[in-house]
């Protein structure tokens, strides 16, 4: 029962990392600007990986969405990649860690194929929580090198809060999918 348990905690853990990672996905805030240093009319900036939007200090905010994929950055093309790729990961590791856990009764009855899929579950867990953590590292690394670099001249953003999320939820994601495979005990052979 204690090994069933620790199921369901490994899997809500890494559900609530693929909630953190669908929302870090669809955000705009991947990086803001500090506009009080600025000559700009908005009082924020902030890029996403799919728009950008300026907001003033009356409440009115406008958004754009990136005219062409293939115009972004490089960087910006693999990060895109990087989190789709580890939220369709999670979305398979969740179907298969449903059908492995200890109990639930859909699909397998067998349960060394249960243990099979719970194990394929929490390593894929695992695989797209790496993906979010070098796509999340990635554009921050490129954000703090821009900032720091004396001889880039255009717009020197910061961190967004849509980073810290999504490195919390890559964190989620591979814990849960590290308790999901640590909890399956393969069956023990009786010494005669």
């Amino acid at each position: 029962m204690a090994s069933s348990s620790l199921q369901i905690c490994a899997l809500l853990l890494a559900l609530a990392g693929f909630t953190c990672l669908i929302v870090t996905t669809m955000s705009n805030r991947w990086k803001i600007l500090d506009t009080p240093t600025e000559l700009v009319t908005a009082d924020w900036i902030s890029e996403g990986l799919w728009m950008d939007c300026a907001a003033t200090a009356l409440g009115s905010e406008q958004c754009k969405k990136f005219l062409y994929m293939l115009s972004a950055d490089t960087h910006i093309q693999a990060c895109r990649a990087l989190m789709i790729t580890s939220i369709l990961l999670g979305f398979i590791a969740t179907v298969l860690s449903l059908l492995g856990l200890k109990c639930t009764n859909i699909g397998l009855s067998d349960e060394d194929g249960k243990m099979k899929f719970t194990v394929t579950g929490g390593f894929l867990f695992i695989l797209g929580g790496l993906c979010s953590m070098v796509a999340v590292s990635w554009y921050a690394a490129m954000i703090t090198a821009q900032f720091f670099d004396q001889l880039y001249h255009g717009t020197k953003y910061e961190l967004g809060g849509a980073l810290y999320l999504g490195w919390a939820g890559s964190v989620l994601f591979m814990l849960g999918g590290i308790i999901l495979t640590c909890s399956c005990k393969g069956k023990q052979k009786q010494s005669y």
